[in-house]
């Protein structure tokens, strides 16, 4: 299911999944997307949805409509395009896709791994090494979204240190998610909109991960 993910300054306001062929962007009550400000139209935009394909149009706004910084009348969207109405930003998210740096978003935190949860995961004797897996993250909101990010280190560190870190930690042939730090409200990470707790828990391939807000596809390839 497609998706559009509202914004402002690189916060994110809402989440909404595209369930019907036609989904309303615009000012007035009634719009399946309402952004109130007087930059937005009071019917902006529309999405049409047909089959797997979306399309965005224009309904002759006073301000336009912009998709990756560029004005529009009519457009076939794309996995991570921007859409621009006023100030607003809306980050479309392709439902057959399962989606370093985000505006402070740090991949590269030095966190020493000996201050993460032990994964106690001892080999199985006996067991031949599996090869290693190969896995990205695919950013998937945020002013970032679109990008992607290999796994390759033991131990990846995702976040914004002034709100909240953890840590992907490989494990031979598996990966794993730790919380490590949190300063906000919701005090885990979390894997497919459930918090995970403070335990390490174990990423699948399409996993869904939301740290300090920001929304991240695990893939393995």
């Amino acid at each position: 299911m497609a998706q559009l993910i509202l914004s402002l300054d690189a916060e994110i306001l809402a989440e909404y999944n595209m369930q019907k062929e036609r989904f309303s962007i615009g000012r007035l009550p009634g719009n399946d997307v309402r952004i109130d400000h007087p930059g937005v139209s009071g019917h902006h935009a529309l999405v049409v949805n047909i089959l797997q394909d979306s399309f965005l149009e224009d309904l002759r706004s006073t301000n336009g409509t912009c998709v990756n910084g560029s004005l529009i009348k009519k457009h076939a969207l794309q996995h991570g395009d921007l859409i621009t109405c006023g100030i607003h930003q809306l980050r479309f998210l392709d439902g057959s896709q399962r989606t370093e740096d985000t505006t402070g978003f740090a991949s590269t935190i030095v966190i020493p791994p000996d201050t993460l949860p032990p994964l106690d995961l001892p080999p199985t004797p006996g067991t031949p090494p599996a090869p290693v897996m190969k896995a990205t993250l695919h950013i998937l909101s945020g002013p970032s979204a679109g990008r992607h990010l290999p796994l390759v280190k033991t131990v990846t560190t995702v976040g914004r240190p002034d709100t909240q870190v953890a840590a992907i930690n490989r494990h031979g042939d598996r990966y794993y998610l730790t919380h490590v730090e949190t300063l906000i409200e919701c005090p885990y990470p979390a894997i497919n909109d459930q918090p995970i707790g403070s335990e390490a828990s174990l990423l699948k391939d399409q996993d869904i991960i939301t740290v300090a807000g920001v929304k991240m596809g695990f893939f393995t390839h």
